[in-house]
């Protein structure tokens, strides 16, 4: 086997363990956000948020950001306060992004 040929083998296969390290890290505890009595007063039905959570390596939420919403501030602190309630498999810290969609059917 030529140098290069086994020099892309080894890159190829650092590459997979990388990847395989930043697998989503596995949900033990999910805590659904609640509507907020707010919006559904000013009419507004549905609505997303995509969130970054911070996990620390026993598994907790030690931060949540919000990285897009809409619409814009009506769901956010709903979603802040339940996902700092979820927990996950202890592991490596690590940075995590989750899509929350709110459809409120009363």
């Amino acid at each position: 086997m030529s140098s290069f040929l086994r020099s892309a083998t080894v890159l190829a296969a650092s590459l997979m363990l990388a990847l395989a390290a930043q697998a989503a890290p596995k949900v033990v505890k999910k805590v659904p956000p609640e509507f907020p009595a707010e919006a559904a007063k000013k009419g507004i039905s549905t609505g997303s948020v995509k969130a970054k959570l911070i996990i620390e390596a026993d598994g907790k939420v030690s931060d949540v950001e919000i990285v897009e919403a809409e619409p814009k501030r009506v769901f956010d602190r709903a979603v802040k306060a339940a996902l700092m309630e979820w927990k996950f498999e202890p592991g490596e810290k690590a940075s995590h992004e989750v899509k929350l969609v709110f459809k409120n059917e009363d």
